[in-house]
C-alpha cells in the first residue's frame, strides 16, 4: 500500500503568485525523487485555498522528500506564503480500507 495524503492550506493573498511559482517548480524536481509516485498541487474553489496530492511508496520516502537538498528551501519559502497552518489527511486504497 502506498503512503497517500491530501494537505489543504491557505495562501496569503499577496503571496499567490509566488506560491504558484514554487508549486511549480517542486512538482518538476519530484518525479526525480526515488520513492515519489505522484504530487500535484491544486487551487481550491475557495479563494486562498490550495492542496497538494501526495503518494510515496512508503513513509520513508515522504520523509527523504522533505529532506532533498533542493526541496528545502522551497518548503521554507512555500510555508512562508501560508496564511496560517495544513490539515493533512492521510488516504487510505479501498482494498485495505476495507481489510481494516
Amino acid at each position: 500500500m502506498a503512503f497517500s495524503f491530501l494537505s489543504r492550506f491557505r495562501i496569503r493573498a499577496d503571496k499567490e503568485a509566488e506560491f504558484i511559482e514554487l508549486a511549480k517548480a517542486m512538482e518538476a524536481l519530484a518525479p526525480s525523487e526515488p520513492g515519489t509516485l505522484s504530487y500535484q498541487f491544486y487551487r481550491l474553489a475557495e479563494p486562498g485555498m490550495f492542496a497538494v496530492y501526495e503518494r510515496f511508496t512508503d513513509e520513508e520516502a515522504d520523509k527523504a522528500h522533505g529532506a532533498y537538498d533542493h526541496n528545502k528551501s522551497l518548503i521554507e519559502r512555500m510555508i512562508a506564503c501560508m496564511d496560517g497552518s495544513y490539515t493533512r489527511e492521510l488516504l487510505y486504497d479501498l482494498e485495505s480500507a476495507t481489510k481494516a
